[in-house]
């Protein structure tokens, strides 16, 4: 066999001959990083047991690797699958992906699994592992795979083989007894998933469909070093300590009605303060760059979401239609359609550029009831949204405008991390997924890309995740915990308001077609709270707290002193409350800190006979004593200046 030049990473070129395997490049070469499990070959995932016939580059990664770790959580959701079939072998197998630090994998079994069972499913999944089973994978053609799975009753991988493009090649990977189809890669072997915890369990619907088969989910996660997990372990438990519905039920925010329906949130008092000082904050920002404000209905004729592509590319996440007088109506899915006819309403020039229309709108969005969560999936929803209407040359000036927007806003809230994730097309999806338009896909692209580098933004790209009128950008942030959300969103449209005939008159006096910018830095009320709710864990800041600043008399005899004080406060536009209940003070400092408000004024015979206050805040040990005036002062500037902490 002829001999390859294979350049490992970070080590140099070395000579191998032709069907050599990663694994074997490893044991041979010393430098390789003993703990790595799989590796990058021309920037392409493998296994370590494939044979490499061609000069390449290769890396290895282990686990503290993203590639590497999510290999491994996709390792382990197989390891589970292995050891649910030994347990209950009656069980059918569906789909097994990996997620950020988890994994899950759907089952149809025949009784739901509890506690008990997930313990020892996780004590048969230690067995497997310490069996050391090689993983390895073969590659089947379509009626090779069918008949496969059809002799092992898979019926569900069946199912899959089904509908996967004819074209594509069809892999099962195998370890001991057990069998997957899946696209790979995976570890070596069962003994390179060692330190694993199984989470939870829930139902979930074949394929997100509530008409489907009834599954059970069981959700885990998996790290290549004990510490990891530890540490992991334990971010999960300050997670469920600041769950958002938790702690949103404690705080009295929202709440959700069967006789209303599923994801469509009630905001309560203290909920609706929050909405208005976020809407107050957007609205503000806004005016500075000039922003003009519409309103629009919550439902529209049929016929203007035709012209807008929703019902070609969208209809599954849109509300069936309404019969009213034989004309189909829809509730409005997004804001978009609305805000090209105000743009069309009157004639614009290129004196009117950039046309800027914003509005907090209402849309709805048919969302499975198996996909409902909390705020954060919901069928209701009010949105920060706004469109620009620019010429090209103003494009990048507009679109970085707003992401500079976005990092004003990270400010205020304390947002440290965060990542602009670059959302294109995927070529196979022309006609049907997007916009079948090659040429300008790639144009607007180039220029989105251009534009991040020029604000010099860091971001990713992710092929697939488009829009279907054009690319976007998916703002991810990381709350003070460590966790994930998909806050926002800034799309470009080169295609819809061509189909809406909006124009404006250029300086030759020609016609010519707008760009269109949507965006949405604060994305919707709901997700966004959401986030809040768990990024300060409900310990809100004092601007956007909804109760503020609570008055507490040591006892029935200062209620006249602390009523005066609470009004004053209140007429100065401060949230204040007043406590006249007959407890005494150590029991109303309790009640108020479960409730998280964050300053405690407290007002005895001292405070009656100085004419003073004393200030007690959350999280801090020392108390001031403050005049009255001093302490409205003092706190009416930190609202206005909405501080993250005092």
């Amino acid at each position: 066999m002829s001999d390859i030049l294979i350049n490992i990473k970070g080590i140099g070129e070395h000579s191998f001959r032709s069907g050599i395997t990663p694994l074997e490049i490893k044991s041979e070469v010393k430098g390789i990083q003993k703990n790595a499990i799989i590796c990058k070959i021309n920037d392409s995932l493998v296994d370590l047991s494939s044979k490499i016939s061609k000069d390449c580059e290769i890396q290895f990664l282990d686990a503290q690797s993203k590639d590497g770790h999510s290999v491994l959580l996709h390792s382990t959701a197989h390891l589970m699958a292995q050891a649910v079939k030994r347990l209950y072998p009656k069980t059918k197998v569906t789909i097994g992906p990996y997620l950020d630090n988890r994994f899950y994998y759907d089952f149809d079994v025949e009784t739901p699994f509890t506690e008990e069972d997930l313990k020892e499913i996780e004590k048969e999944m230690q067995k497997i592992s310490d069996e050391n089973l090689d993983i390895s994978h073969e590659v089947k053609s379509r009626k090779e795979a069918l008949d496969f799975f059809e002799k092992i009753s898979e019926s569900y991988k069946v199912e899959i083989i089904n509908d996967i493009d004819k074209d594509e090649l069809l892999k099962v990977y195998s370890q001991g007894e057990f069998s997957d189809l899946c696209r790979g890669p995976h570890v070596p072997s069962t003994g390179d998933i060692k330190h694993f915890k199984l989470l939870s369990s829930s139902a979930a619907y074949w394929r997100g469909d509530e008409k489907n088969q009834t599954l059970q989910r069981v959700y885990g996660t998996s790290f290549q070093n004990p510490k990891d997990l530890k540490k992991y372990l334990n971010q999960l438990e300050e997670q469920k300590k600041r769950d958002h519905r938790k702690i949103g039920k404690e705080l009295d925010l929202y709440f959700y009605d069967e006789e209303i329906g599923p994801g469509l949130p009630l905001w309560t008092p203290n909920g609706a303060v929050m909405i208005d000082e976020l809407e107050a904050l957007a609205k503000e920002k806004e005016d500075k760059v000039g922003y003009l404000r519409v309103k629009t209905p919550h439902l529209t004729k049929g016929l203007l979401y035709e012209k807008s592509g929703h019902l070609e590319h969208y209809i599954s996440s849109m509300y069936p239609a309404m019969d009213v007088d034989g004309t189909d109506y829809y509730m409005k899915p997004m804001n978009c359609p609305h805000h090209h006819k105000i743009f069309a309403n009157t004639p614009k020039s290129y004196r009117d550029l950039p046309y800027r229309l914003s509005e907090y709108g209402t849309c709805y969005r048919y969302e499975k009831s198996g996909e409902l969560f909390g705020l954060m999936r919901v069928r209701s929803m009010q949105m920060n949204d706004a469109h620009i209407y620019c010429s090209e040359d103003q494009f990048k000036d507009e679109f970085i405008g707003v992401c500079n927007l976005y990092m004003e806003y990270f400010k205020i809230f304390g947002i440290d991390k965060y990542e602009m994730r670059l959302s294109l097309h995927d070529p196979k999806g022309l006609g049907d997924k997007f916009i079948n338009n090659s040429e300008l896909w790639l144009k607007t692209e180039e220029d989105v890309r251009n534009a991040l580098k020029d604000a010099k933004l860091k971001f990713v790209e992710s092929v697939g995740d488009a829009a279907f009128y054009g690319p976007k950008i998916d703002v991810q942030v990381w709350s003070s915990i460590g966790r994930e959300f998909t806050l926002a969103t800034n799309q470009v449209d080169f295609a819809v308001p061509e189909r809406f005939d909006l124009h404006y008159t250029d300086t030759d006096g020609s016609a010519k077609t707008p760009l269109c910018i949507h965006r949405a830095p604060l994305g919707t009320h709901e997700r966004f709270i959401g986030f809040l709710i768990e990024h300060f864990g409900g310990n809100f800041p004092l601007w956007l707290a909804p109760k503020q600043v609570i008055i507490l008399p040591v006892s029935d005899k200062y209620n006249d002193y602390a009523e005066k004080i609470n009004n004053h406060l209140k007429a100065e536009g401060v949230r204040s409350s007043l406590d006249d209940r007959s407890e005494k003070i150590g029991s109303k400092i309790r009640d108020a800190e479960l409730q998280k408000i964050n300053i405690m004024v407290i007002v005895g015979e001292k405070e009656v006979d100085s004419n003073t206050l004393t200030i007690r805040r959350r999280f801090i040990k020392e108390q001031e004593v403050l005049s009255l005036e001093q302490f409205t002062s003092s706190i009416k500037i930190e609202i206005k200046e909405r501080r993250v902490s005092n």
